[in-house]
């Protein structure tokens, strides 16, 4: 299992660079913001006032963005990330227990990062994968048909792999 994104610490240069070589796309600031998000692992605050800047938008307006879209984080993911769907097709085929049990066991709230840092819990809001409900993605990789042993056993897989770097 490959391990999610890894993030450069916070350089205010190395996001001018990101800003300005995305800049005069049309529609900038979303491709910014995920140009941002690839380089440091999230959105940083202090990114906020270099993209109002730059786009000419308030500092509220980027935070609006930021917080509206779900793939945008504020602060660093885990090594791993979960992504469970929360789509209507997932959850009528168990998919709020399931994932209610799973963040119970990790003891986590959505969005929320193990202790050590190994593994973010994210709700999703459809992975098109409605005929194998519920499903999820775990570093991007798809798994479908879910139930507490299969989504056990991609977490234990993941966790065998935490182990090394």
């Amino acid at each position: 299992m490959t391990s999610a994104t890894t993030s450069t610490p916070w350089d205010r240069e190395k996001a001018a660079e990101v800003i300005a070589a995305h800049q005069n796309l049309e529609g900038p600031a979303l491709p910014i913001l995920h140009a941002l998000q690839e380089t440091f692992g999230h959105v940083p605050e202090d990114a906020v006032p270099l993209l109002a800047d730059a786009l000419n938008l308030s500092r509220a307006d980027v935070h609006g963005i930021v917080s509206f879209y779900h793939d945008f984080r504020e602060a660093p993911a885990g090594r791993h990330v979960v992504k469970l769907c929360r789509a209507e097709a997932c959850q009528s085929m168990g998919g709020h227990t399931l994932a209610e049990s799973l963040l119970r066991r990790l003891g986590l709230d959505w969005g929320g990062t193990t202790g050590d840092g190994q593994v973010t819990i994210e709700p999703v809001y459809c992975l098109g994968l409605c005929a194998c409900a519920p499903a999820a993605l775990i570093d991007g990789r798809p798994l479908g048909r879910l139930n507490r042993e299969r989504l056990d056993a991609a977490v234990n897989e993941a966790r065998n792999d935490w182990s090394t770097p």
